[in-house]
């Protein structure tokens, strides 16, 4: 065998190679974007749930203003964040807010037993629950696509074509606690 023939071999197969990464890695970078999409529809559909939530509980506690401005502020703000640290930040403090005015139906029996409060809570809990879940599926395709632009051979070309770490989306040590609820 040839030199020149065994170079355009090894030329050959180092250009597959850097295709079949380069591939992967897009499929994974898509991966991460449809993920953070599925987070964002959960959110979206949280933050449809809000206003009726908050009018509902308004008719029953009036005194409990500051709650549901602050409710209202954090939907707004993170409608309008569009970084997934800040989102996530804003995100958090609103589903613990959110968790304190579902509370509040154990101190008014009536709006407990409000059939529209029941739907809207029975939604939200639903929503929250797949907003878990897509929060951990986002945050393994993030663990899979910067496992894999940190690692040789694929870091080489992760590098070459610009791919950049994707972020988490993180908890902070204060959520690991249950929101303390006063009423």
């Amino acid at each position: 065998m040839s030199a020149s023939l065994l170079l355009g071999l090894l030329i050959a197969a180092l250009g597959v190679a850097v295709i079949w990464i380069f591939n992967r890695l897009v499929r994974d970078r898509n991966q991460v974007a449809a993920a953070w999409s599925d987070i964002d529809v959960q959110l979206q559909k949280r933050h449809d749930l809000i206003p009726p939530l908050v009018e509902i509980v308004r008719g029953y506690a009036t005194h409990e203003r500051e709650l549901l401005e602050r409710v209202t502020a954090e939907r707004t703000q993170s409608r309008n964040a569009h970084k997934v640290g800040s989102k996530g930040e804003i995100e958090r403090a609103l589903g613990n807010d959110v968790g304190r005015l579902i509370a509040l139906a154990e101190a008014y029996p009536d709006l407990k037993a409000s059939e529209n409060f029941a739907q809207l809570n029975n939604e939200l809990v639903k929503v929250e629950d797949h907003l878990q879940y897509a929060r951990r599926f986002y945050n393994g395709s993030v663990r899979q696509f910067n496992d894999r632009i940190q690692v040789f051979p694929h870091v080489l070309v992760a590098r070459g074509f610009g791919f950049r770490e994707a972020e988490f989306f993180d908890a902070p040590d204060s959520a690991a606690s249950a929101p303390q609820v006063k009423l």
